[in-house]
């Protein structure tokens, strides 16, 4: 409304009349005034567009899915989001999958889903906590051994966005890496999901600075409540109708559900035409 009075004010201002002496000056002044009114217009949207931006990089990572087929609008876009070799999904229409699993205990799923992924030679990046490495050293070990990637989901999976200090951030960061490497023997790769998705800028910033990438996701179901598992009809739905080219797919591995669809999950994923790809193939492309 107010981008039509303001257009009201400058019909005014062209319908008064001029003489011929004075009608060149009066054409200049009119042109001043809509350079200067076009301007100020283009400033304030950029100043709202950079708020939101802004308002966007902070909170809890959330997802709105628009358009089947391709992928949902999130809470920072893609190319925002690069600035801090962050990544939620690959801008691509080639059909390819990224799998993501994580890990925050194991309680007897872990085996059917490695079971799952190698029948399907599919790679998978498991961000994963302290207390799995702890209590389940020979899956880790397993994973590695059958080509998947570690990450890390930090040691005590804390709301990273309440960190007040770079020093407490890096600590939950570099005691999973000490851990990860005195148990494997090898340096864990420097991939990073923060817990519950939750997050800020500045998170963000340290984890670069660390020579992390993070990674969000560009699909995930309600999947981690232990007394109300899914459905296999309900996963399907969500799994299958969500689908998109480059997504990069969450799942985790507490799941009763997941270990036992995956299976029929990645065939029915590949009868759609979708090929698996690891995050390393997904890094290499950007």
């Amino acid at each position: 409304m107010k981008f039509l009075k303001n257009l009201k004010i400058v019909e005014k201002i062209r319908s008064i009349p001029v003489s011929p002496q004075t009608g060149k000056r009066s054409a200049k002044i009119f042109l001043l005034f809509l350079c200067a009114f076009m301007a100020g217009r283009m400033g304030a949207m950029l100043t709202a567009h950079q708020k939101t931006v802004t308002a966007a990089a902070d909170g809890n990572w959330g997802l709105s899915f628009q358009q089947e087929g391709q992928p949902p609008v999130a809470n920072a876009t893609m190319d925002y989001l690069k600035q801090f070799n962050s990544y939620y999904a690959q801008k691509t229409q080639d059909k390819v999958l990224y799998l993501t699993f994580d890990a925050g205990y194991e309680n007897g799923n872990t085996p059917a889903i490695l079971d799952a992924l190698k029948k399907h030679n599919a790679p998978a990046t498991f961000f994963i906590v302290g207390n799995y490495i702890e209590t389940a050293p020979d899956l880790v070990k397993r994973m590695v051994a059958e080509g998947h990637t570690v990450g890390n989901h930090t040691y005590h999976h804390p709301d990273m966005s309440k960190m007040a200090s770079k020093e407490s951030f890096e600590k939950e960061l570099k005691d999973l890496e000490t851990l990860y490497e005195k148990t494997t023997g090898q340096p864990l790769r420097k991939y990073y999901r923060p817990p519950q998705g939750k997050y800020n800028e500045t998170n963000l910033q340290m984890a670069k600075d660390m020579g992390y990438k993070t990674f969000f996701w560009s699909l995930a179901y309600v999947d981690w409540y232990q007394d109300k598992q899914p459905s296999k009809e309900e996963a399907f739905k969500k799994l299958l109708g969500r689908v998109h080219p480059g997504a990069i797919i969450l799942l985790h591995s507490t799941s009763k559900t997941n270990g036992q669809i995956l299976d029929e999950l990645l065939t029915k994923y590949e009868e759609m035409g979708y090929q698996f790809r690891s995050l390393d193939q997904l890094v290499a492309e950007q």
